[in-house]
């Protein structure tokens, strides 16, 4: 299998298991200036060189052989499930992406059609009830990764231990996991750890949100989204993400980790 979703500088300064909707846009870039010195031109998802990727074949055998010989700091980053559903539903249900058009083509009428949700569209400045539309989201979400119907789990709500895991399986080991929350207080301890041919500077390095700005604005506070039952839903699909990254489950609101994550704890039970 390998390791998808892993990311490695061409100087092999370091390797990152991308896990989506948790600053990966951000954390790319800063992997891509610090071997160039300057930003990729567009999303770094595009980038096809500069930056080792699983993704492209010819990268492959140096991604392997570095992981496997632990040669390079090694890292991924965490957030909050509550925020990171609610970020997949108005990114890639609600919003137009970069292509202009809605994410992977059926998908959202599918959806609209079998759950009923509305998503608003450009035209009347997306104008639906959010809250109504994204507890019926977070059905079909549940659906797909529970069930594998109406279709498998996309990357984007898929749960982070089920990303992080495939590179513990494979043979691979973290150094490190740092929470989006506290951004530039993990990505500096990566920073600080490896050595690299451009410095980098966090305060200076802008947020790379490339979903920002092509769909509707969260129009009320997070605790709002979440109900009793919706509560109940998130906790079914994203339990070991809780346990496992010291998210608060009891307190939708409560963006912030409430402990600090258990490196050795993670390793034991996501390389099972």
């Amino acid at each position: 299998m390998g390791f998808p979703g892993t990311w490695m500088t061409e100087s092999e300064s370091m390797v990152y298991r991308v896990v989506p909707k948790c600053a990966c846009s951000t954390i790319g870039q800063i992997m891509y200036y610090s071997d160039h010195g300057r930003f990729y031109d567009g999303d770094i998802h595009d980038a096809e060189q500069g930056l080792h990727k699983w993704g492209i074949e010819s990268s492959q055998p140096a991604i392997e052989a570095n992981v496997r010989a632990h040669r390079s700091f090694a890292f991924t980053c965490v957030r909050n499930p509550y925020t990171r559903i609610l970020s997949s539903f108005f990114d890639k249900i609600c919003g137009i992406q970069r292509n202009g058009k809605r994410y992977r083509g059926n998908l959202v009428p599918m959806v609209i059609q079998k759950y009923g949700i509305e998503v608003g569209d450009p035209e009347n400045g997306f104008e639906f009830d959010q809250i109504k539309s994204f507890r019926r989201f977070l059905l079909f979400a549940r659906d797909t990764i529970r069930f594998r119907k109406p279709m498998d789990p996309d990357i984007h709500w898929s749960s982070m231990s089920g990303h992080i895991s495939t590179f513990i399986v494979n043979g691979g080991r973290y150094d490190h996991i740092f929470f989006t929350e506290k951004f530039n207080e993990g990505m500096q301890v990566v920073l600080d750890n490896v050595e690299t041919p451009h410095k980098v500077d966090l305060s200076k390095v802008p947020r790379f949100n490339e979903s920002e700005g092509h769909g509707p604005k969260r129009a009320h506070p997070v605790e709002d989204y979440f109900d009793d039952l919706s509560m109940h839903l998130v906790y079914e699909i994203y339990k070991s993400d809780f346990d496992l990254f010291r998210y608060d489950f009891e307190d939708p609101a409560n963006k912030m980790p409430i402990g600090e994550i258990d490196l050795d704890e993670v390793h034991a039970k996501l390389g099972e």
